[in-house]
């Protein structure tokens, strides 16, 4: 019984991209308040990354959100 690959832990589905934009922020100052390139805020977004436990807290908190509204495993 060995660890699980990415692919078999989940994909990590978000609404980062619609939580944000109601919130009237664009990618850069969303980065700016976490620490993180914009460009990574993209990825993110797009579902390309999947946060730190760490940064996906910030994100939260910079969005006045809760981890649970932002972000959830897909269900296969």
């Amino acid at each position: 019984m060995g660890r699980k690959t990415r692919e078999e832990e989940g994909r990590v589905a978000n609404q980062v991209e619609a939580i944000r934009s109601e919130s009237g922020l664009t990618r850069q100052e969303l980065a700016e308040q976490v620490g993180v390139h914009y460009q990574t805020i993209g990825y993110i977004e797009r579902g390309e990354y999947s946060p730190s436990l760490v940064l996906a807290l910030r994100i939260a908190e910079a969005l006045g959100a809760q981890v649970e509204e932002l972000f959830w495993l897909e269900e296969e």
